[in-house]
């Protein structure tokens, strides 16, 4: 793995039996001597260089006892789609605090927080819209991740605890439709971007777009260049392949009109 660095000693990486839990959780073994793996759903058996600890994040006590001994967080737990308020109220915002109080209380530096596109979808895709662009959250799960980056300037502003809020775009292993052309964000990519996280020398409170170096965006990374992730890959190579499978987008369907796509018009309200 080029460009990775070990620069913790034990990494903390929840949501670890999720898509991209799963698609980290050998990756992130060049960044630490110990990653420990988080979820509560089952994990399986610990591997060389690994941990696994099972914890429900709207249970404090059992988040505290996942931290401790960590030196750094990748948290990639939670609810990742539209639901109801009441389930993101508690994996994505009690979840949340109950995470970064545990990291204040254990001395943990810094976190890696898996924000989301949705904390902006309801910006056109007519836009290129920068990290100082005010939240427009395109649903109830979009609302916990804005609270979530908002959550991390506190504890940075009141504790130090340094934050890069990535908002992630869509990260599989190719991109499935046009929108995702412009929002793909490889598995390679999303890996290099952690890594630069983790290791930049001052990282602050930060929010980055993680996207692949994709010809069409929407989003415009200038003001998190002192993180120093370059991406490698893109969605180029595939997009004469996504044409031709898909077809051209209804212009009058908010899901073509905002950045959110389908969120914008998504779940139980």
């Amino acid at each position: 793995m080029e460009n990775t660095l070990k620069t913790h000693h034990r990494l903390l990486l929840t949501g670890a039996a999720g898509g991209l839990g799963t698609a980290l959780r050998e990756r992130l073994k060049g960044n630490c001597e110990v990653l420990r793996l988080s979820d509560k759903a089952g994990l399986g058996a610990a591997q060389s260089g690994e941990e696994t600890v099972r914890a429900d994040l709207s249970s404090a006590d059992e988040v505290d006892a996942m931290v401790a001994g960590c030196n750094a967080i990748v948290h990639m737990g939670g609810i990742s789609v539209e639901a109801p308020f009441a389930s993101i109220l508690q994996a994505n915002i009690v979840g949340a605090y109950n995470l970064y109080e545990a990291a204040r209380k254990h001395g943990v530096r810094r976190v890696v927080f898996a924000s989301s596109n949705h904390v902006t979808g309801f910006y056109k895709q007519s836009e290129t819209i920068h990290a100082d662009h005010p939240a427009r959250p395109d649903g109830f799960y979009g609302l916990s991740k804005a609270f979530g980056e908002d959550l991390a300037r506190l504890y940075f502003d009141r504790h130090g605890i340094e934050t890069a809020c990535v908002r992630i775009g869509s990260s599989f292993p190719e991109p499935k439709d046009r929108r995702m052309l412009a929002t793909w964000l490889s598995f390679d990519d999303l890996h290099r971007l952690i890594t630069a996280c983790l290791s930049t020398p001052v990282l602050g409170h930060s929010i980055v777009f993680g996207m692949s170096n994709n010809a069409v965006t929407w989003w415009d990374n200038s003001r998190a260049r002192h993180v120093g992730f370059v991406a490698k890959d893109t969605s180029d190579v595939f997009r004469e392949a996504v044409f031709a499978r898909t077809s051209a987008p209804d212009l009058s369907d908010p899901a073509a009109i905002y950045q959110g796509g389908g969120f914008v018009k998504a779940g139980p309200f």
